[in-house]
């Protein structure tokens, strides 16, 4: 995936943002209420914005990290997420995190974890329910997000533990279990082509929260091989996980959650459907 179509496909997606913005005023929908540049850690990456339905409480709570190959994003890019949740019942929380070349693995995943422990102390204040706490992400954000939720060492590092204080992972177009690395700008990122540490796949236990795998069904950017594995691994170790696929590519995933662009598919029907018939984690 080059820097170009990158760029194309947010430039793209800030026009569809400003077309969302303009429905908002004209659209029944759910009131939203957001509480933006909450500090999780020092440094301006170290925020998030909260999304919060108009009266909600003991709600469900996502916390989303958004893709760009660990180079590059913005956590206001990605508003049309957190009010899409939002509308659909979901306390959401968008978060940055720091990015290369200025850092490398695993100091992202540091970054998800501090934004974790920040959104499970403070979820209650935006009527969420602690207990009702999902890791989303896309792409680069979906790596996150797996990581997050099965190798124990990254939230175990801030007191938590994936299988007691995660309700459940999230995943669209994620990278799960790749290599060999072909990328320069990627091997540098991760330290190495194929190092078996950063790929989620092979720290799947049992007891792992349950997840929902969603992916476009011709993705040239992040194979839907990814979603397949991970999801037959999850199986094997006895976790409940959900595949979805969808028709499109690996930017449509994301962008269907843009109110115009809703025709891309039922993505966020879909996990909002997921998030909210889940229990809180200690009732299974």
């Amino acid at each position: 995936m080059s820097r170009t179509l990158v760029l194309a496909v947010v430039a793209f997606g800030i026009f569809w943002l400003v077309v969302d913005r303009a429905l908002s005023l004209v659209l029944p929908a759910g009131k939203v209420i957001v509480t933006a540049d909450q500090a999780f850690r020092p440094g301006p990456r170290g925020m998030l914005d909260v999304y919060q339905p108009e009266g909600a409480s003991a709600a469900p709570v996502v916390l989303f990290f958004y893709g760009g190959s660990w180079q590059m994003g913005s956590r206001g890019l990605y508003e049309f997420v957190g009010k899409a949740l939002a509308r659909r019942g979901i306390v959401t929380m968008v978060a940055d995190y720091r990015l290369s070349p200025e850092v490398r693995f695993p100091v992202f995943l540091e970054d998800g974890a501090a934004a974790t422990a920040w959104a499970k102390a403070n979820a209650a204040r935006f009527g969420g329910d602690p207990r009702r706490l999902f890791l989303m992400g896309h792409s680069a954000g979906a790596h996150t997000a797996a990581m997050l939720a099965f190798d124990p060492q990254w939230l175990g590092s801030i007191g938590l533990d994936p299988k007691r204080d995660l309700a459940g992972m999230i995943g669209l177009s994620g990278p799960y279990d790749f290599g060999p690395l072909t990328r320069k700008d990627l091997i540098d990122v991760f330290g190495g082509p194929n190092r078996a540490e950063t790929h989620p796949i092979n720290f799947v236990t049992s007891g792992a929260p349950p997840a929902f795998l969603g992916t476009g069904t011709s993705d040239k950017t992040v194979s839907d091989g990814n979603t397949r594995r991970l999801a037959a691994r999850l199986r094997e170790n006895g976790i409940d996980v959900r595949e979805a696929f969808y028709p499109g590519g690996h930017f449509g995933i994301i962008l269907a959650f843009l109110r115009p662009l809703s025709f891309l598919g039922t993505v966020a029907d879909d996990v909002a459907g997921y998030v909210m018939n889940h229990p809180r984690r200690a009732e299974r």
